[in-house]
């Protein structure tokens, strides 16, 4: 049996969208004044299913994930919609945006784990990473400090850490961003959550550190049949590692389908423009495109799509009242008209929008996007 693995429970390799772990249902979050960030936000995540939650800084991504963990900062809150965490064998369904303080403490660690982009925000740097770990067991898992020590030597052997004895001793600023980062994994799984949420968990790691980091968390998932929630700019790491992906835009999903088919053939024009601005795999190119425009201010009311304004193919009914998110005759969802056949116009021609490409010289770079980035 692997170290990583919870001794009562039988190993699940495969999603099981029947059997969900995590469902959002209408998702609103506020900050202060009353602006939405987050608008009716509403997806599944089965057992064993890897998600990944991609868009632009500043679509709501981290918000979603923050509300789903209960640690939303100051001045922002829940004000609609249900946040359900699934049922146990010995736990019932609970809607989360319902729990105390003394009802997420039984939750966080224990059924919800989460991993955040600098580890080292998360650590005390006055206490060793064993001790730290040692803690998370004591009081998630209720063992003696001697089964503590040792199972924590187990976990960070589990996650991939050289002489997992000498790093039990070693403060956080003796280790790197890789280490600590696998050190903060074994605190996330060490109780064997149902839930994982890696909120850009990879972002600020090298490569090859990176790709280790995914390879580790897709053997948790075979062995412990965890669920992933993965927030990420990064197309290509959602590609590799997820089942599925959601798209947000300005505080909304515009486009959620399986990862394989969403980056073949988008449905949604931001996903189209998301892909075109990363190029997955186009290293020969030698011209860069962009997302004309910005995104909406955060809490702006607009009636329609609000991302017609960026898009080529956005007409007058785009703008006219609020677009509903489809499900296609395919399975997928997109905030869209066009996919969903509802159009009965044709585009106007225009010079800006998601559509158009606009390069520049390879020898002269300029930023990805006016407040895009993936």
């Amino acid at each position: 049996m692997s170290p990583l693995a919870d001794p009562g429970t039988p190993p699940v390799a495969v999603s099981d969208p029947v059997d969900p772990v995590l469902t959002v249902d209408g998702l609103d979050v506020t900050v202060s004044g009353g602006a939405h960030t987050v608008r009716g936000v509403s997806f599944t995540l089965g057992r064993g299913e890897a998600v990944g939650l991609v868009g632009e800084s500043g679509s709501g991504k981290s918000l979603t994930c923050r509300s789903a963990l209960g640690v939303l900062p100051a001045g922002c809150a829940v004000s609609g919609g249900r946040i359900t965490l699934g049922a146990t064998g010995t736990e019932p369904a609970a809607d989360l945006t319902a729990f105390t303080r003394k009802q997420w403490n039984a939750v966080r660690g224990s059924r919800i784990g989460a991993v955040f982009q600098d580890p080292a925000s998360y650590l005390n740097p006055s206490l060793t990473v064993g001790r730290q770990l040692v803690e998370q067991l004591r009081v998630g898992g209720a063992l003696s400090r001697t089964d503590a020590r040792a199972r924590a030597v187990e976990l960070f052997a589990a996650v991939g850490l050289h002489r997992p004895e000498e790093v039990f001793h070693q403060y956080p600023h003796e280790l790197s961003g890789g280490m600590l980062q696998r050190v903060l994994i074994a605190v996330a799984v060490s109780c064997a959550p149902e839930l994982l949420i890696a909120d850009e968990a990879t972002t600020a790691l090298d490569v090859v550190i990176q790709a280790e980091i995914l390879e580790l968390l897709q053997r948790l998932r075979a062995e412990q049949g965890l669920a992933l929630l993965l927030v990420t700019h990064d197309l290509a790491v959602v590609a590799e590692s997820c089942d599925r992906i959601l798209v947000m835009y300005a505080g909304e999903i515009v486009e959620d389908g399986p990862t394989a088919e969403v980056l073949a053939a988008p449905a949604h024009p931001y996903t189209e423009a998301l892909l075109r601005v990363a190029s997955i795999g186009a290293w020969g190119r030698r011209e860069l495109d962009i997302i004309p425009g910005r995104p909406p201010e955060t809490g702006a009311v607009l009636p329609g799509c609000r991302f017609a304004d960026r898009c080529a193919h956005a007409v007058a009914r785009c703008t006219e009242g609020p677009v509903a998110l489809h499900t296609l005759d395919d399975g997928r969802r997109a905030r869209c008209l066009r996919p969903a056949g509802l159009l009965d116009e044709a585009p106007p021609t225009r010079s800006g929008g998601a559509g158009a490409s606009a390069a520049v010289s390879a020898s002269t770079p300029e930023p990805v996007s006016e407040g895009a980035s993936t």
